[in-house]
């Protein structure tokens, strides 16, 4: 039997997770053509106030790594949402991640590095894919870490 994205999920211990409401005028994906754009997505969720964690100071580049894992995983809920399976998935074609992190960072590639491995583990070679990865001053609710992506179907 041939392997699948389910089996390789199972194979990692690895789960979907919920796929959850945007907070915000905007929708968790678009569909134009055979091309699926998947919206924003952060982690940490922090609720509250305080001062903002960076990465480079108060968040480890381990920590903010291990969110854009967390991140990938999430990306890959919603295309199972948007398309119903994820065997339907060609190509990522592109992952744009944002790192909250303190102006003399530079470390946002091994950041993002967390997500793109994740999409090259559950999918093979169709988890590869371009791209950019930047450093921000702030991010929506106190995020380490925001990446969106998009995705080639069939």
């Amino acid at each position: 039997m041939p392997e699948t994205i389910q089996s390789r999920l199972l194979a990692l211990g690895l789960t979907l997770p919920a796929v959850t409401t945007p907070r915000g005028s905007f929708k968790p994906f678009t569909i134009a053509g055979n091309l699926l754009t998947l919206s924003g997505k952060g982690a940490p969720l922090r609720e509250g106030g305080g001062p903002v964690p960076k990465v480079g100071a108060e968040v480890s580049v381990d920590a903010a790594k291990a969110h854009a894992r967390e991140i990938g995983l999430y990306l890959l809920a919603v295309t199972q949402l948007a398309l119903g399976d994820l065997e339907r998935i060609k190509q990522v074609v592109k992952v744009f991640g944002m790192v909250n992190a303190t102006p003399d960072f530079t470390g946002h590639t091994e950041v993002i590095n967390g997500c793109s491995d994740l999409l090259i583990e559950v999918l093979g070679t169709r988890g590869e894919h371009a791209r950019s990865a930047i450093g921000v001053g702030s991010l929506p609710r106190g995020f380490a870490v925001e990446i969106e992506a998009v995705v080639e179907f069939a």
